[in-house]
């Protein structure tokens, strides 16, 4: 019977999907709801929308109870967008119209050991978002930013900056991590580098007029190709897991740029040894398919750190799904 629920694993996923984007989470409120009382707030078929919240409580998303009523449960709340928490968007971009076409390729993926997606639409997988897919780009970036937000203060609140007076967010998207290490340390000044079009909807605390801009420099550049900041502490977050290449350049260009001494913090997921396992080899595959790339071991992030020249340190847990590496940058 576990295996028959495995491979009607789609259906939930898309039970979820479809909650989310009709808002139904949003709906409900504190007091129980009538599958009719939903269906009239989030315009969909009664009949229909029963079976899909029954469907769901069966997962603890959700719950019916004797009246026939829906009820919140602690995990249909993370799909409201106003909870503190929300996976909403999460949800939606694990669920996005391009995985449906991707997953069953993963036979192929799987042989070849490499991404399927440009077989697919015939063009690498940021092209495909950013050119042809305007909604699955949106919600990428939501799915990014809720992402970097949640656990950004989880990284404030574990990285010592040991005395260091300059951080560098490398490849730090909006540069929430190095808003709340700003916010944290008032001594300290912050330089936030990505692709132009990232940093240009940075986090307002460090764009101009906003409270941390006066310590904050924006550097619009690419880290794989150069690395044009100088700094005593270097983060490099959930940015090493696209292809070994751009790792390993990535990785030497930190090193090439700083002085010696320098610390350089990574933070990923790992595939092994973590709670979040089933997440995190599931988004390995994912980056399989759709990049080529991969999830690290906790012995393969030290490889590549140290093939790089870096001195590898402390491994530390950050939370649930991500770990921290120290490291130094030698003499």
């Amino acid at each position: 019977m576990r295996l028959r629920e495995l491979v009607f694993g789609a259906a939930c996923a898309a039970a979820v999907r479809a909650a989310a984007r009709l808002g139904v989470a949003d709906a409900l409120g504190d007091a129980p709801a009538t599958a009719e009382e939903l269906a009239a707030e989030v315009k969909a078929q009664p009949g229909a929308l029963r079976r899909m919240l029954r469907a769901l409580a069966c997962y603890g998303i959700f719950e019916e109870d004797a009246d026939g009523r829906f009820v919140h449960t602690h995990m249909s709340r993370l799909l409201r967008e106003d909870d503190p928490h929300s996976l909403r968007y999460i949800a939606l971009w694990c669920t996005e119209p391009w995985t449906w076409d991707a997953w069953p390729l993963l036979d192929e993926a799987v042989r070849k050991g490499g991404g399927v997606f440009k077989d697919l639409y015939g063009k690498e997988f940021f092209d495909h978002l950013h050119e042809d897919a305007p909604e699955s780009a949106h919600v990428f970036n939501r799915a990014m930013t809720t992402s970097s937000k949640q656990s950004a203060r989880d990284v404030a609140e574990l990285v010592d900056l040991g005395g260091a007076k300059t951080v560098a967010d490398i490849g730090g998207g909006q540069g929430h991590v190095l808003a709340e290490l700003l916010e944290k340390h008032p001594g300290v000044r912050g330089t936030l580098l990505d692709l132009p079009r990232v940093v240009a909807a940075a986090d307002p605390r460090l764009l101009e007029g906003g409270s941390l801009a006066d310590r904050t420099d924006i550097v619009p550049g690419d880290c794989r190709q150069a690395m044009p900041v100088a700094a005593d502490l270097y983060i490099i977050k959930n940015i090493l897991e696209w292809d070994d290449d751009s790792t390993r350049r990535t990785l030497r260009n930190i090193v090439a740029a700083a002085r010696p001494g320098a610390r350089v913090l990574v933070i990923e997921n790992l595939v092994d040894d973590t709670p979040s396992m089933k997440f995190t080899t599931s988004m390995d595959l994912l980056l399989l398919l759709n990049v080529g790339g991969a999830k690290h071991t906790r012995q393969s992030m030290i490889s590549r750190m140290s093939d790089a020249g870096l001195l590898v340190g402390e491994v530390r847990p950050v939370n649930a799904y991500l770990h921290l590496f120290e490291s130094v940058v030698p003499d």
